[in-house]
């Protein structure tokens, strides 16, 4: 029969990962299991951030374990038998074989605090694109009883991970990603939002006194070019006191242009002809919607940068600082449209950190670093 691997094994150098993170963090343990008394050099990582079990489990050992005598070291494997006693309890695949591969791996033990500093900025990568996820996730979560709220909540949690990695990774001015911007997403039925919004456009040309209480509820709000063009129309009509009706929305909207793609006139007619309930409350529906799917652009394009090997934790800290600004400003009109003032978070202040650059350890052998 075919030998069935342990759960732990899959993670090892038989099958290791391409990503050159994994490389680096052999690089790392292997130094530490070398020279233990180079754990002092390392610190901003813990056993989580690490890539697989296997190493995790190592560096808690490691970090656990009284290190040895360095002379009693150089003669014996007594303290290296401990650590693979003490690793194996949480990742059964790991043998002595493996722990001598990575001592043969290390470059050079002395690059330690480069090779930590690469781990943490790895580290820092995939905690941005597990948060931007569950931020994705939950805009599409249609069992929350209070989706707006929930998803905000997701955002500050986004928010909170950008800040730190921002402490620990002091962003640079002017640099941004280069990632491409995601697709579009796949939209769903959009077949209520419309009828909501022709109800909001109905509604507010029947009672043009009430748009003056939406004023936070913007065009681009709506989810068709004509019904963002329509409340255009509507806006400018009640902001200069002129007479609004069906024709009079008609005329401006194609004096605007907004009838170019072929919109029948006497449809638009007929679609703001049938109000029903109150401007306020369709404006409130609308303004939700906008809400979410403008944190789920911001979520998906937080993902496609945090899932870009090739951008540092500087660039993912400024590219997800400007994606969110995004969320905070239709946060600001959801504030004012409800009167639900959102929980202030309170952000750290970003410390200035020297620390190597993520691709060349030579040049970060020597560089001081702050304890996190």
């Amino acid at each position: 029969m075919p030998h069935a691997p342990e759960p732990d094994e899959d993670d090892l150098d038989a099958i290791a990962p391409p990503q050159p993170v994994f490389h680096v963090e052999q690089a790392l343990l292997g130094a530490l299991l070398l020279e233990p008394h180079r754990l002092s050099d390392v610190t901003g990582i813990a056993a989580d951030s690490f890539s697989t079990a296997a190493h995790a489990a190592l560096f808690a050992a490691i970090s656990t374990l009284p290190p040895p005598d360095p002379t009693e070291h150089a003669k014996n494997t007594k303290w290296l038998d401990q650590v693979l006693a003490s690793g194996r309890r949480q990742a059964r695949g790991l043998t002595a074989s493996y722990l001598h591969t990575l001592v043969q791996v290390c470059p050079w033990p002395r690059h330690t605090p480069a090779y930590a500093r690469m781990v943490e900025a790895e580290h820092a990568r995939r905690r941005l694109q597990r948060a931007a996820e569950r931020l994705v996730q939950t805009i599409h979560d249609t069992s929350l009883p209070h989706p707006v709220q929930t998803v905000l909540a997701e955002a500050d949690a986004l928010a909170a991970v950008v800040d730190d990695i921002a402490s620990r990774f002091p962003p640079r001015a002017g640099v941004l990603p280069r990632t491409p911007a995601p697709p579009p997403a796949i939209a769903p039925d959009q077949t209520e939002a419309v009828e909501e919004e022709q109800l909001l456009l109905a509604t507010a040309t029947a009672h043009p006194a009430d748009i003056d209480s939406v004023r936070w509820l913007l065009p681009d709000d709506l989810t068709l070019p004509l019904h963002a063009g329509l409340w255009q129309c509507l806006t400018t009509l009640a902001r200069r006191g002129e007479p609004v009706d069906p024709v009079t929305v008609l005329w401006e909207a194609q004096q605007r242009g907004v009838l170019d793609d072929g919109s029948n006139p006497g449809e638009v007619l007929s679609l703001l002809a049938e109000p029903a309930g109150s401007v306020e409350h369709w404006g409130e529906r609308a303004l939700q919607r906008s809400l979410l799917a403008t944190a789920d652009h911001t979520g998906r394009r937080i993902e496609a940068y945090a899932g870009d090997p090739a951008n540092t934790p500087f660039q993912l800290v400024v590219g997800a600082r400007r994606s969110l600004a995004d969320i905070g400003a239709v946060r600001t009109r959801w504030q004012h449209a409800t009167g639900m003032v959102p929980p202030q978070r309170r952000r750290t202040a970003p410390t200035t950190r020297a620390g190597p650059p993520t691709t060349t350890a030579a040049h970060t052998a020597g560089t001081a670093r702050a304890t996190r």
